[in-house]
């Protein structure tokens, strides 16, 4: 069976990370796109100081460092019914309710006194983050001026745990997320060993790629090895 990542509905559930680097996923307050958005950015930005001493020509630019990755993209929201894909708890409700429903995920957290962390899943898309902004423009109205669609964007500063930072150096550790292209000769088992020292994680692998056969990955599918957590 071949493996469909656009199929898929792109989910943001909120988090909870500890002191010590666990994150708590929240199923309760989950939102699932109605209509998967029709790309997204992923910015990776790296900070350079580029100090001059008096009389120089060039610039020698020295590291400095890594800054948060951003993931950025549009949502459409549809109440006017022609927008049939199902999604649970959503189907049939008005523009207004969906926005309540996605602000649940990014809301204020009473006892850590600041915003969810949020966890973006989209077929080979496995980001870790905040809201950073997040700006609504109403397309289509009623009679009443109700809403009836909505164009949301949304942008994303990610981070990692402390735990992440001290092992960024070592990119062969199996705690930090992986994305690897599957070729011939490869096998899930032989991968997950590779990543984790550990082939019997293939069933958790195959679980969040939506591979229903590990028989029938085709050479050129991008998979997900998540951290182990």
């Amino acid at each position: 069976m071949k493996t469909t990542y656009l199929k898929k509905k792109l989910t943001m559930t909120a988090c909870t990370v500890t002191a010590n680097g666990s994150i708590t996923e929240h199923k309760d307050r989950k939102f699932e796109a109605m209509l998967n958005p029709s790309s997204f950015n992923h910015k990776h930005k790296i900070c350079y100081s580029e100090k001059k001493k008096f009389g120089q020509i060039g610039s020698d630019s020295k590291f400095d460092a890594m800054l948060p990755d951003t993931v950025s993209f549009e949502l459409l929201l549809d109440g006017t019914g022609v927008a049939r894909t199902p999604v649970p708890g959503l189907r049939g409700a008005d523009v207004k309710t969906q926005v309540e429903e996605l602000n649940r995920v990014f809301e204020y957290d009473g006892e850590t006194h600041e915003p969810n962390h949020v966890k973006i899943l989209w077929g080979a898309l496995l980001f870790y983050g905040r809201l950073q902004s997040m700006s609504i423009d109403y397309t289509l109205f009623k009679l009443s001026g109700e809403p009836l669609r909505a164009k949301v964007k949304l942008v994303f500063q990610g981070f990692i745990t402390k735990k992440e930072e001290q092992l960024i150096k070592n990119q062969s550790s199996p705690d930090l997320t992986h994305r690897i292209e599957f070729r011939d000769g490869d096998s899930l088992p032989l991968l997950c060993h590779r990543v984790y020292e550990d082939c019997s994680y293939y069933l958790e692998v195959a679980r969040v790629n939506d591979i229903s056969s590990i028989n029938d990955i085709r050479p050129g599918t991008w998979l997900v090895f998540p951290p182990l957590r």
